[in-house]
């Protein structure tokens, strides 16, 4: 229990001063840049804040003491849809109970991602929503434990044993899309997505592969995934079809991998669905109006954020218990570009 509370305590400004051998005054100092300080004692400052990991407080000593009233927020990216309105979700509802939400996005990195949460740690948030870059392992999600952080994990997790977590149910999800494709007849599908997504990956794809398999032991699903970014799928997927490969329905598992095999039939003349079929997971506004419609598994949003900050906010108020893991139920629209095998597809006829 100690030692829980030791990693718990933040070091202080007399945490530093004492390990160097010089006043608090002079730490200010050295760490508001004051040249006037004797170099010897700067370095013996600087060395100590090193070894202490010391990082300045930047809320003054009478804010230290009022209520926080603030919510951190951590989005892997806010280009998507799917992000952007899950912040604005978040941000009414913080509102609605007297918080300010500040959110920030990691930009697929995890190294950010763990600096932002300890700059949140700095402002001392009342709790942070965290939708992580891989999953539920990753160094933001330790570093709130081993800071005594309330939180809850949401979008690319499974479950934890320290924090609520909130996702959609993407492997029940994935498994109706696949008896979707397998009932119009489909028996060669690629699947396509990115690697640093492991935990939505994961549920994803095993959601499909073992609902297909069950429906249509012959099914070939193929897989195509980048470790990281759009333009490594692109390049991927062109050498796939180059081989000569014809699935006759594509399956991507997330929305810019939707809009990268899109463009990629385009190029090489194909038209959904008498070509090939295409679904993703995640929905957006073009997906809709372009044509055919783009087929699509709708996360549910609004879900999401109501049931992730009502535990956040279960917590704040001193909330106990283990941990809870919900999973939120998606829906799956088969709109235009799905339909059941055409001669072109699959066997490399001419149409």
């Amino acid at each position: 229990m100690a030692h829980r509370q030791d990693q718990q305590r933040r070091a202080s400004i007399h945490d530093v001063a004492s390990r160097a051998g010089v006043s608090a005054a002079t730490v200010s100092k050295v760490m508001a840049g004051v040249i006037t300080v004797k170099p010897e004692n700067a370095q013996r400052v600087l060395e100590a804040v090193e070894q202490l990991g010391y990082r300045v407080d930047p809320l003054a000593s009478d804010m230290r003491r009022a209520k926080r009233r603030i919510i951190g927020a951590i989005m892997p990216e806010f280009e998507s849809e799917f992000f952007g309105q899950m912040v604005t979700q978040l941000e009414g509802l913080a509102e609605q109970r007297g918080y300010t939400l500040v959110a920030a996005s990691s930009r697929e990195s995890e190294a950010r991602e763990k600096e932002i949460l300890a700059r949140m740690h700095d402002w001392r948030v009342a709790g942070v929503v965290l939708a992580p870059v891989r999953n539920e392992h990753g160094p933001a999600a330790e570093f709130m434990k081993a800071n005594g952080m309330t939180g809850v994990l949401i979008d690319r997790v499974l479950s934890d044993d320290a924090f609520d977590t909130v996702s959609a149910d993407s492997a029940a999800a994935s498994a109706e899309v696949a008896r979707e494709l397998i009932a119009k007849g489909h028996r060669h599908i690629l699947v396509v997505g990115l690697g640093e997504q492991a935990a939505t990956v994961r549920a994803r794809l095993d959601g499909f592969r073992t609902a297909a398999l069950k429906l249509a032991p012959d099914v070939r699903i193929d897989v195509v995934l980048a470790e990281t970014g759009v333009e490594p799928l692109r390049a991927q997927l062109r050498e796939y079809f180059a081989k000569g490969e014809r699935p006759t329905a594509v399956y991507s598992l997330f929305l810019k991998g939707t809009l990268v095999a899109l463009s990629e039939f385009r190029r090489r003349g194909w038209h959904c669905p008498n070509d090939i079929s295409l679904v993703g997971f995640d929905d957006a506004e073009w997906m809709q109006v372009t044509w055919p419609a783009i087929a699509a598994v709708v996360q549910p949003v609004r879900q999401i954020a109501g049931h992730a900050m009502e535990a956040l906010f279960a917590r704040i108020e001193g909330g106990e218990g283990p941990a809870i893991a919900r999973l939120e139920p998606c829906r799956v629209l088969m709109r235009e570009s799905v339909g059941s095998p055409g001669v072109a597809a699959g066997g490399g006829q001419s149409r």
